[in-house]
């Protein structure tokens, strides 16, 4: 059954130090690399036990298409049923074009925007390959979410260009958060991030399940990453925001530690 537009659909990493990153990710995850070969720039998928957990490749020496070097940062896939009509919308809405109708061999079709808030999103037209595996165990994704500078922007735009269907869960001024779909339905949130500079941009952020929040932060030290909030209880489970060795944020979270409130 296809998956409805705009569900998170695939993860990516862009290494700039490739050994450091495939060293940390496998030795946190226990994740395995399948390199893909020259075809396709030697990109890896990422694989967790049997399930496929989304794509790695070496960015090193590369450069954004608006310029200036490609950072090492994880990237989250929107579907989409129509890539040319989707990404003319996010273009109509206000989002910038940066890459469009990027063909990866028999899997699928691509196109990367800058949504009008900063933060970059990918559209994923499949055609052989639909997504990553949703098993929600550990070292797989299983939340993913848009930390925005300008919370009513970022809805309307993901309204319209990929048919969220808006919840509000808290609308106050201390704290703005919207999930696409009810919260048994939900695939992705956005939240207000005031705390974000203003040369800061707003980004998505990946979040990967984990067996206990405290022995996986721990652990994220010890390979040379860094612990920068949490953990902390919450009513979907105990989550840590970290740093991997090359400084990308993501966060770990641990579903069987939820508070149930």
């Amino acid at each position: 059954m296809s998956k409805k537009v705009g569900t998170p659909v695939w993860v990516d990493y862009g290494s700039n130090n490739f050994q450091a990153c495939t060293d940390f990710y496998q030795q946190l995850f226990g994740w395995r690399f399948e390199d893909l070969g020259a075809e396709f720039n030697s990109y890896n998928l990422v694989h967790c036990g049997d399930a496929l957990v989304g794509g790695l490749m070496d960015v090193s020496g590369m450069e954004c298409p608006t310029g200036g070097p490609v950072p090492s940062e994880w990237g989250v896939f929107l579907h989409v049923e129509d890539l040319a009509a989707r990404t003319a919308k996010a273009k109509a809405a206000g989002g910038e074009v940066a890459m469009e109708d990027m063909a990866v061999g028999d899997s699928g079709t691509w196109s990367l925007v800058v949504d009008p808030t900063g933060a970059p999103i990918s559209l994923w037209q499949p055609k052989e390959l639909e997504s990553y595996d949703f098993v929600g165990a550990p070292g797989t994704p299983v939340w993913f979410e848009l930390m925005t500078k300008d919370f009513d922007a970022a809805v309307a735009f993901y309204r319209e260009v990929f048919d969220f269907d808006i919840h509000m869960m808290s609308d106050t001024d201390e704290f703005r958060y919207a999930s696409n779909g009810d919260m048994e339905n939900a695939t992705a949130g956005i939240c207000y991030a005031p705390w974000l500079g203003e040369n800061d941009n707003s980004y998505w952020r990946v979040y990967f399940g984990v067996d206990g929040a405290d022995a996986a932060a721990e652990k994220v030290a010890l390979l040379g990453g860094k612990v920068t909030d949490g953990p902390e209880d919450s009513p979907f489970g105990r989550i840590v925001t970290v740093l991997d060795r090359e400084g990308a944020t993501f966060q770990l979270c641990s579903m069987s530690e939820a508070t149930g409130e």
